[in-house]
């Protein structure tokens, strides 16, 4: 992989070790460290892996547990949705308003979970469960750090 602004067609390199050619294939993304990491480091594969693991927690939760209290979810959610949206976030902190709403929309989602505040607006359910935004959560990350 190659890490640059300019698109090139190039799809291979020939590499010459100890007087044999070997041919080594380019590639568009690679994972390292769980962070999937493409050519212009837009991690936009990466997020969308992880609204999709998050979502797949979320519909995991709600097929399993289907009257929760605040209790249960707040720990359901920071124990196994929650990781998926801010492991290694300080690489890959969204920068693009529609990433970070995207990101934001999974939060959303997971509040509904709880039947007894369902029908609340977003900021009541998270003042409710006593939560914050995730984007609050990574700017006090980086305040932090």
């Amino acid at each position: 992989m190659t890490l640059t602004s300019n698109i090139t067609k190039d799809t291979s390199y020939r590499v010459n070790i100890k007087d044999s050619i070997h041919t080594i294939q380019k590639v568009d993304c690679i994972k390292d460290l769980g962070i999937l990491i493409d050519s212009q480091l837009t991690f936009k594969d990466h997020i969308q892996d992880k609204i999709n693991k998050a979502y797949s927690m979320i519909g995991l939760l709600k097929r399993n547990f289907i009257n929760m209290d605040c209790k249960t979810f707040i720990l359901l959610y920071k124990a196994l949705v929650r990781p998926h949206l801010e492991y290694a976030n300080s690489v890959w902190s969204p920068y693009k308003r529609s990433d970070t709403e995207q990101i934001e929309k999974i939060q959303k989602r997971a509040t509904k979970l709880v039947i007894t505040l369902r029908k609340l607006p977003y900021k009541n359910r998270m003042i409710s469960l006593q939560l914050h935004t995730l984007k609050y959560r990574r700017l006090l990350c980086d305040i932090h750090f």
